[in-house]
């Protein structure tokens, strides 16, 4: 359904040593880079999370954020720390949420321009 989500950032350097810090711990790497924007993805090319530097970037308001998919609760745990410590503001510890299944383990945090992300694993532990 979707190619890819953009996110406007204000410190495009700031902003790629979080994303690369976050999800390089779900595997994650970057795929494209150009003067003023970077793509995240698996593939070189085959971006999934786009930043572009933009003066006037905002996160999108409350009941937004993104989820990305964890191989492992281990990688939700390192995603977490790896981001919490290059910038990121906990916004919910690693862990079960059974109101969302009885295997749903996820960690949520807030990036350095306010967009609001997940890692979460599904399977069981």
């Amino acid at each position: 359904m979707l190619h890819h989500i953009s996110f406007g950032v204000r410190d495009l350097a700031l902003s790629g040593a979080f994303y690369d810090a976050a999800l390089g711990a779900l595997g994650f790497r970057r795929v494209f880079e150009a003067g003023n924007a970077i793509g995240y993805g698996l593939l070189d090319g085959e971006d999934v999370l786009y930043l572009q530097q933009r003066p006037d970037a905002a996160a999108p308001g409350p009941g937004f954020h993104l989820a990305f998919a964890a191989p492992s609760r281990e990688a939700v745990d390192a995603f977490h720390a790896c981001a919490l410590r290059a910038g990121g503001k906990d916004n919910g510890a690693p862990g079960l949420r059974p109101h969302y299944g009885p295997h749903y383990y996820a960690a949520f945090l807030v990036d350095p321009d306010g967009h609001r992300i997940e890692a979460v694993c599904k399977a069981a532990g």
